[in-house]
């Protein structure tokens, strides 16, 4: 069993299991694991002791996409957006109810009573 390390570089304890059966049970599932990872590793490569593993990654057989083209319109180009600007007459200003929270106001009487509030009248 390789030694394992803890994110810190230093050796980790001994595992301890509740039962024999427990430790059987992981030594199967690691020696099985093992043996999936070396199965599907297609190159390994050894440096200073220490085993590196390359992964390679390819599209399965029958899934690739080369065959569909790229759709050109032939536009493109795009125009600004103008800044929109309110023209109506319905609003009348913008309050402060409560800190930093903006209010549309629509009449004079909406004003008074705001401004009431925020002053404790």
């Amino acid at each position: 069993m390789p030694p394992m390390y803890s994110t810190t570089g230093k050796k980790r304890a001994k595992q301890k299991f509740a039962s024999a059966e427990q430790k059987r049970l992981h030594e199967q599932l690691t020696q099985e694991w093992d043996s999936l990872k070396t199965k599907h590793i297609s190159t390994v490569t050894i440096k200073k002791s220490v085993m590196k593993k390359k992964y390679t990654l390819s599209i399965p057989e029958g899934r690739g996409t080369d065959h569909i083209p790229s759709r050109n319109t032939g536009i493109g180009t795009a125009l600004k957006q103008d800044i929109k600007i309110y023209t109506g007459d319905k609003v009348k200003g913008i309050g402060t109810m409560h800190k930093s929270n903006a209010v549309p106001i629509f009449s004079d009487e909406e004003a008074i009573e705001i401004s009431k509030m925020r002053r404790g009248w």
